[in-house]
């Protein structure tokens, strides 16, 4: 790669809607005010779009066809007007310094810098490629959040972070990058002046963030963000709170979708379940034991062991009617116990599917690049670590998008399957230049990898909805990008069972708040590696009892199931704590409202709400429930007091003594097993359980 930066730029043309530059080699930037807080920024090196098509940010009304839409279509924010003096674009907020020779830019409120590029080497781009890049100063004033599903502390100065989406196995909760998601947006919160704004990149090519990790002395401090292909169209969104840059987010690609009543109960799973030879004894048994030991629950997780044939290969929307000799009876079962049940499937097709050649001669298959033949990948058929050849459903096929809605509603919802649940989405074909159809306009998969897994939750969603317009539709989702929220829950994929994963889970679900996708949870008592010890079950299902999604789910190295009567002697503390989740039920309803509306986190980092106290710009291991909630988990073995900091200007009340503490300081209180450490806002709209 050579990439060069901008030189010898210059001011082409004003209007109404857009200031236009070009520059020395044809290079164009574009800038459109969208309101008087939000500004559009495009650079393109080959002075025109690379890419007209966008599966992000929405209509006006908030829709958004499944063939995409076209990027400089109205959204959900009007062009602004706004006055060009001395270099310098006004809106009624912003005000945007340009420096015409080079691109780069300076943004200010109220005469006030918030941030700006990298003076002399604002945009680059590979001229042998496609590669794009754009550098901005570092302000040791700022502070990082978001950028999706994330490793490590909440906040994100010094880190590297990839845009890809790979299936991660047993990840390190603290260290390891990428994961399975990819949300090119993060917020910027300036300490100097108290005010937040959010960068969103609409591109969905594989690309990098760089948060100060890189340094070359040549040119001082500076953070980046690199794509592989694309132009940079970049959205400024001016807050000035968080919650203000989240709801315009939410605005611009979409409102978290709602979600059936059901959905926020106890959900219950297990891989081992279906896995089992006896799978139609083993799910009615679940039921039997939820009744046996008083276990509220008001979902399954229906892992895809349900589709294997007789080599353990899974096929999805096939019934293994060995193991499952009647579907429809088995979920009619369920349902009339109150426990509806979400069908795992998964995008991709084994070459010893029945379907295949059919999908193969319909084109709904993506396809090698100078061939008609599916592009073959490989992908996991079954067994710990195994492989097996297949070809991915292209959604934007229309072949491929009718028969997933098709399918998906005559062997699952019409059996009495409530939700679909999207694994194993990743779409990691091995050729980026695989062709997908684009609904008629011949895409490249590293072009729109994530819009393939938009798509099939689009797709996913659908055939819900039409299924069953009485309640919102449920769909989860393992991959995602930016807009997932319009359609999907989800989790944070397959973690390793341990107190470090425990710990370093929280602010990976935080980061997904702030990332505008409220609706997530974590696989409690951890999917992969040993089972957890009593000690850390009590703890995790503590934990997750106050998230947006709140389920159990394994697959034990040892073949055990991680349920709540795993240990009976630790039982009690487990059935409290889904207890403690059906007591906070109206309040976590509320939440959701909330999320759906604007955008807010159901779960939120304490900055969130109080950006105005210092303690808690990286405060990682608490959250907050709504503005009057705060979960202090415990995450260390042999733990039986917490320490925690409180935020400033407030009173806190805990949940369990009633003892009233002052924001502003750390406290110390006990934290016995069979308690999670709680605190509730003096004047809140909640009361302590004293």
């Amino acid at each position: 790669m050579r990439p060069i930066p901008v030189s010898q730029g210059q001011l082409d043309s004003v209007d109404k809607n857009h200031l236009v530059l070009t520059g020395g080699r044809g290079e164009a930037l574009r800038i459109t005010p969208l309101a008087d807080d939000v500004v559009r920024v495009q650079f393109m090196p080959d002075g025109a779009p690379r890419s007209t098509r966008t599966w992000t940010v929405v209509n006006r009304d908030g829709s958004m066809p499944r063939e995409g839409r076209n990027r400089d279509a109205p959204c959900a924010f009007a062009p602004a007007p706004f006055t060009w003096i001395d270099n310098a674009l006004f809106s009624a907020r912003l005000r945007v310094q340009v420096n015409p020779e080079t691109f780069a830019l300076s943004w200010s409120v109220a005469g006030k810098q918030i941030f700006r590029d990298l003076p002399d080497r604002a945009y680059t781009y590979d001229c042998a490629g496609q590669s794009v890049w754009h550098y901005l100063e570092m302000n040791p004033n700022e502070r990082y959040y978001g950028f999706g599903e994330r490793t490590g502390r909440l906040e994100k100065s010094g880190r590297r972070l990839r845009l890809k989406m790979v299936d991660a196995l047993g990840y390190d909760a603290e260290t390891s990058d990428p994961l399975y998601k990819h949300i090119p947006f993060h917020i910027i919160l300036n300490t100097q002046y108290n005010v937040a704004f959010g960068i969103f990149h609409d591109n969905a090519h594989s690309g990098e963030y760089d948060n100060g990790a890189e340094i070359d002395a040549f040119w001082g401090s500076y953070r980046s963000v690199r794509f592989d292909g694309g132009d940079l169209d970049y959205y400024v969104i001016y807050g000035p709170t968080m919650a203000e840059v989240l709801d315009k987010y939410t605005r611009l690609t979409g409102r978290p979708a709602e979600m059936p009543g059901w959905a926020l109960g106890y959900l219950g799973s297990a891989m081992k379940y279906t896995e089992a030879e006896d799978a139609d004894a083993q799910l009615r048994r679940f039921l039997i034991d939820c009744e046996k030991h008083e276990i509220p629950v008001s979902g399954f997780h229906l892992s895809s062991g349900y589709t294997t044939d007789a080599l353990g290969r899974r096929r999805t929307f096939c019934w293994n009617t060995d193991k499952i000799p009647d579907p429809a009876g088995l979920a009619a079962e369920f349902n009339k116990r109150g426990v509806r049940l979400a069908a795992n499937v998964k995008p991709y097709i084994l070459e010893s599917h029945p379907k295949f050649a059919s999908l193969r001669r319909s084109g709904a298959l993506i396809k090698e690049l100078e061939s008609e033949r599916p592009q073959i990948a490989m992908a996991w058929p079954g067994g710990r670590n195994e492989k097996a050849p297949c070809a991915y459903i292209d959604f934007t096929s229309e072949a491929g998008y009718n028969w997933w809605v098709e399918q998906a509603t005559e062997t699952l919802l019409k059996f009495g399957i409530s939700a679909l649940w999207n694994d194993n989405n990743e779409f990691q074909l091995p050729d980026d230049a695989a062709r997908c159809a684009g609904f008629g306009e011949t895409l490249a998969l590293g072009e729109i990898r994530p819009v393939q897994t938009l798509l099939m939750a689009h797709a996913s969603y659908t055939a819900t909805a039409q299924h069953d317009p009485s309640q919102p539709p449920l769909v989860l989702t393992r991959a995602g990008s930016a807009g997932i929220q319009r359609y999907a829950q989800t989790w944070t994929g397959d973690n390793r069972t341990s107190w470090h994963t425990l710990k370093f889970n929280i602010p990976m679900g935080l980061g997904l708040s702030l990332s505008g996708v409220p609706n997530w949870g974590h696989d409690v008592g951890g999917f992969d590696g040993p089972p957890p010890s009593p000690e850390l079950l009590v703890r995790w299902a503590q934990a997750g009892a106050l998230t947006p999604r709140f389920t159990i789910h394994s697959w034990n190295t040892d073949g055990s199931v991680t349920s709540p009567w795993m240990y009976l002697d630790v039982l009690p503390l487990v059935r409290d704590a889904i207890r403690l989740r059906m007591r906070f039920m109206p309040y976590l309803k509320q939440r959701m409202l909330a999320a759906s509306v604007r955008g807010e986190p159901i779960n939120a980092p304490t900055v969130f709400y109080h950006s105005d106290d210092p303690n808690t710009y990286d405060q990682s291991f608490e959250f907050m429930v709504g503005p009057d909630v705060l979960v202090a988990p415990v995450y260390e073995a042999g733990a039986d007091h917490r320490t925690v900091y409180l935020p400033a200007g407030r009173r806190w009340v805990d949940w369990h003594t009633g003892d009233s503490y002052v924001g502003g300081r750390t406290t110390t209180v006990p934290a016995p097993l069979e308690r999670l450490p709680l605190f509730v806002a003096e004047g809140g709209i909640l009361l302590t359980s004293v």
